[in-house]
């Protein structure tokens, strides 16, 4: 007996998720959601009316979708801002940060590429660690550091050699996630990837998202879709067995 499909989620419920999660991190959001419709609604109908006649009327028709999109626009906006003010500062927030880029023509994990300086198996011993995070879209491959400049640095120098191996002539960019000079803070790292210059075809990009995958060797030991700042790792990974 087959089994029936999944029912999939509809947009006013998908919507309904997300304030329920935004608003958690934000709690003033739904006053600002009911002002900024407010606000488009008066502006609308007040304008119908002090010009009369079929505009009068048209304001009307038009606010109620119009209101909704403006507090549907406030509500992704300071979301936006309240999630990253959560990520802020946290371990393995690049991979939250890259959450959702598949949409977009990108190939990128929540799960680094490559760790270093773990000290154990809790959440809080992941303090300190450097890590390394890759995307793969048209613009290339962009390496994202998180953690101690120093040996971030290096790790980036290492993984951009996997990757000329591998991939050579695919542009690589480095970067490192903080609010320091030539960082990168983690709250524009979407939209700043998003910005680049595309230099290859989606044809080219899905060769080589499968050459970077063929890389293999030893993966940091995060299970797939866990936070690391809740995992408990393997002990025998890190110990590089």
């Amino acid at each position: 007996m087959s089994e029936k499909p999944e029912k999939k989620t509809g947009r006013i419920a998908e919507i309904r998720q997300a304030y329920t999660a935004l608003k958690s991190l934000d709690p003033k959001l739904g006053h600002w959601m009911l002002g900024a419709a407010l606000l488009v609604a008066a502006v609308l109908i007040g304008g119908g009316f002090l010009l009369g006649g079929f505009w009068r009327w048209y304001g009307i028709l038009v606010a109620i979708p119009a209101a909704a999109l403006a507090a549907v626009i406030v509500m992704n906006r300071r979301g936006n801002t309240a999630m990253y003010g959560a990520l802020d500062g946290k371990v393995g927030a690049t991979g939250a940060a890259l959450t959702g880029l598949g949409k977009r023509g990108w190939y990128a994990n929540q799960e680094p590429v490559a760790m270093e300086g773990a000290r154990g198996t809790r959440a809080q011993d992941l303090q300190g660690a450097a890590m390394v995070f890759r995307a793969l879209g048209r613009p290339g491959v962009v390496l994202i550091g998180e953690g101690p400049s120093g040996r971030v640095a290096k790790m980036l120098k290492q993984e951009e050699k996997k990757v000329a191996r591998v991939a050579p002539g695919v542009p690589v960019h480095l970067w490192t996630v903080g609010d320091g000079e030539d960082q990168v803070p983690i709250r524009k790292v979407s939209s700043k990837l998003t910005r680049m210059k595309p230099v290859l075809s989606k044809a080219e990009v899905s060769v080589v998202n499968k050459r970077l995958t063929s890389l293999g060797g030893l993966k940091p030991p995060i299970p797939k879709g866990v936070d690391p700042t809740k995992v408990r790792m393997d002990r025998k990974a890190m110990r590089g067995r």
